[in-house]
């Protein structure tokens, strides 16, 4: 999405001053919330970037937590 940031000057009415005034309009880009998540992929876990409005909404399967320990190594 697109929009504008917009400055303004001047102190407000209600809190005693002449009104605000607008200085300054740039444009501006509107970007999604995204996220890195472990999530399950036609059968594999892997790692997606996805919006926050997708992980709520319960469109990604998240990975499973991994419950076993790594083997200790062996030494020779």
């Amino acid at each position: 999405m697109k929009g504008s940031i917009i400055w303004r000057s001047g102190k407000p009415k209600k809190q005693g001053g002449i009104g605000t005034h607008i200085t300054g309009i740039t444009k501006r880009r509107f970007l999604p919330n995204l996220q890195r998540v472990k999530a399950v992929v036609d059968g594999e876990v892997r790692y997606v970037r996805v919006s926050t409005r997708a992980i709520k909404k319960g469109l990604i399967v998240k990975a499973p937590k991994r419950n076993w320990k790594k083997e200790e190594a062996t030494r020779a």
